[in-house]
């Protein structure tokens, strides 16, 4: 089964993200068999960027996408979206492309399920 999630919200300030990572993740461990695919947009393409230093104890975004494109998953971002935030030229996760509105469409149509977040 191919799994799309689709994020928009910041990695932080917000829970969303970090619960759609946590899901991703669950389901790699539960349904190894799935394809999990992951598009960032909106304030979400910042959870790509590396160097992310959060507090101790608290939840960390690019752990949980080093994770996920670790066990197979796919993460990609908006490429216009990323370049209206100034992160187009800026190192992003090792895995994570910058990527075309056409490879959303082409994942949605491909996909068994999409989820929002």
């Amino acid at each position: 089964m191919k799994i799309l999630f689709i994020l928009n919200d910041a990695p932080y300030g917000s829970e969303k993200t970090y619960n759609a990572l946590r899901l991703a993740m669950a389901l790699q461990k539960e349904q190894p068999q799935s394809e999990i695919c992951i598009f960032l947009m909106a304030d979400s393409v910042t959870a790509a960027l590396s160097a992310q230093a959060t507090p101790q104890g608290y939840y960390n975004i690019e752990r949980m996408l080093k994770a996920v494109i670790g066990k197979g998953g796919q993460v990609k971002t908006c490429g216009a979206c990323s370049e209206a935030r100034g992160i187009k030229n800026l190192a992003l996760l090792e895995g994570v492309e910058i990527s075309t509105m056409s490879q959303l469409s082409q994942w949605t149509a491909e996909s068994d399920k999409v989820l929002v977040f």
